[in-house]
């Protein structure tokens, strides 16, 4: 019995790490298409959010069936609970990304007037966040989880950093209100990933240690 549970466990730990790639793509490539205003590649990005979604349910239902079918011990089960938590906040960036290719599509017309340095910035801080939350997660790396933690600070600073920049640049120029409510919007879905990025990395921890606080350091 417990040999068929392990087989089973390992599989939810096979498909964790295989959504966790496919979101961990989904929003590079969304903000390589914000970049180059690529409307192509931000079609694509929204297409595969279906399959995002797909492997969500597969992981769910391999946790309800890991919970019915077998008797699993505290241990086992903090590792499916999270892993359930989890696999949410993932579904949730994969929709980020589809929102973000949302917003490149509907602001390919022209090219962008704001220097996209911050928000670039921002993506790359975010994208970090999400590997090392991965990363964590297959390594078993608690160490690791909570500098994701501690990372979002400098994903909040760079988002009121790139507030600030487009309320200048409605200042200076109000016919760009437009394109800065859009990045404004970008923005936030990136700052929503890093917050999405913690969680998962909260429940790592917790997955991890039932003996300490959650965010104990």
């Amino acid at each position: 019995m417990r040999a068929k549970f392990d087989e089973q466990l390992n599989m939810l730990n096979q498909e964790m790490m295989h959504i966790g790639t496919m979101i961990e793509h989904s929003i590079q490539k969304a903000i390589e298409a914000l970049v180059d205003q690529d409307v192509e590649l931000a079609k694509s990005i929204m297409d595969s959010d279906v399959e995002i979604d797909r492997e969500q349910k597969k992981i769910e239902n391999l946790c309800f069936n890991l919970l019915m079918q077998q008797q699993p011990v505290a241990r086992d089960l903090r590792v499916i609970s999270a892993a359930m938590k989890m696999v949410t906040d993932m579904e949730r960036i994969g929709d980020h990304a589809s929102d973000i290719s949302e917003m490149t599509i509907m602001m390919s017309k022209k090219p962008y007037t704001l220097d996209m340095g911050h928000i670039h910035k921002m993506a790359g801080e975010t994208v970090l966040m999400l590997i090392q939350s991965i990363e964590a997660y297959v390594e078993k790396d608690m160490k690791k989880a909570k500098e994701v933690i501690a990372h979002d600070d400098i994903v909040d600073d760079l988002f009121d950093r790139n507030k600030q920049d487009l309320i200048e640049m409605i200042h200076e120029n109000p016919d760009c209100g437009e394109e800065a409510a859009d990045m404004l919007m970008v923005a936030k879905y990136l700052e929503r990933c890093g917050d999405h990025a913690t969680n998962i990395a909260e429940w790592i921890i917790f997955s991890l240690d039932d003996k300490k606080q959650l965010l104990d350091e």
